[in-house]
């Protein structure tokens, strides 16, 4: 089959299209997808480098999600069968036409859900809803402030938060990003400068109540003084490169509580792989968000999509930090 092979790690520069072997099923819980689309992140760059959590086993296929339709189920399957439209998380290994990982992870997708619509869900749409929810324990009626608010989880929580309840506030980076969050349901959308004393203008000089931050850097600070007294801070990701040192003489003045949040820990992205774990409580989640997406509830976009060659200048689109939703790569050439 063909694939995208990573032989060291380094620049995606290096990354090459090479002819290998068709995934075997691993185990009777295992599943074999036939990929039409795989999804690009910051995390594809770092991982390609050797810079990510995980450094996986050289040489390896990268890309941790993928839609597409169920080839083969080993013999302990019993949720999902051959001809299945789903979408999946994997460790590595979704750019390439073929991708074997266990049932744990993979989801079953609506009929009516075009595989573009459905890519983004797993990832962005799960890590926001969790964080939101498991995390947050958000309540309707409260206030939430989304950093990176125009592009993959930011986008996310901004479209979660609003089905929730939430009035939301999205700050994002250019006026087309701002102008996408507010069509998807954020109230108010700001630009990142005079940040605090926006969202306290917002808000009778409360503060946001949750604050959503996939940024980090020198935002999550700003992000801090914009929250109000007693607010729950969701630190998600460093996008911009930066990871913050947070105040802790802040978080007690204010009360604030930070929750770090991984979501690899519930799809087995962590040496304890506690991806069976909790597979059942993510069935529930995804079958909502699925459930959501299918009534236009959520709106979950690929605004670019590359060919299987064209990984180097997806990730430059992402890090130009101009693309507003997800970056995939077409790996099937005839979308079914």
């Amino acid at each position: 089959m063909k694939a995208l092979v990573c032989e060291r790690f380094g620049s995606v520069h290096d990354v090459a299209v090479q002819s290998i072997p068709a995934p075997a099923l691993a185990d009777a819980h295992a599943v074999t997808i036939a990929v039409e689309y795989a999804s690009v992140s910051h995390a594809t760059g770092l991982m390609i480098a050797g810079q990510y959590q995980r450094r996986p086993p050289l040489p390896f296929v990268p890309g941790t999600e993928a839609v597409g339709r169920v080839l083969a189920c080993g013999d302990a399957v019993t949720r999902l069968r051959p001809g299945d439209r789903v979408v999946a998380v994997a460790d590595w290994g979704c750019f390439a036409e073929q991708v074997t990982l266990p049932e744990y992870t993979v989801y079953r997708v609506p009929d009516q859900l075009p595989a573009a619509v459905a890519l983004p869900v797993p990832i962005s749409y799960g890590t926001a809803y969790c964080g939101l929810v498991w995390r947050c324990a958000l309540r309707a009626g409260e206030t939430v402030l989304v950093l990176g608010a125009g592009a993959g989880v930011g986008l996310a929580a901004v479209e979660i938060a609003r089905e929730l309840g939430a009035t939301v506030i999205a700050c994002a980076s250019t006026e087309a990003k701002r102008a996408d969050a507010l069509r998807r349901g954020a109230s108010h959308a700001l630009a990142p400068a005079g940040l605090a004393g926006a969202v306290k203008a917002l808000t009778d000089g409360r503060g946001a109540d949750v604050v959503v931050d996939p940024v980090g850097g020198e935002l999550f600070q700003h992000a801090l003084r914009a929250a109000a007294a007693n607010a729950r801070i969701l630190s998600i990701g460093f996008a911009s490169g930066t990871i913050p040192q947070a105040p802790v003489n802040l978080l007690l003045v204010k009360n604030l509580t930070l929750h770090g949040f991984f979501f690899g820990r519930y799809i087995g992205w962590t040496p304890a792989n506690e991806r069976a774990q909790h597979a059942a409580a993510l069935q529930q989640v995804m079958a909502t968000l699925f459930d959501w997406a299918a009534q236009g509830k959520l709106a979950p976009t690929v605004s670019a999509t590359y060919p299987i060659t064209g990984l180097g200048d997806a990730l430059a689109a992402l890090e130009s930090r101009q693309v507003v939703g997800k970056v995939a790569i077409k790996i099937k050439e005839t979308e079914t």
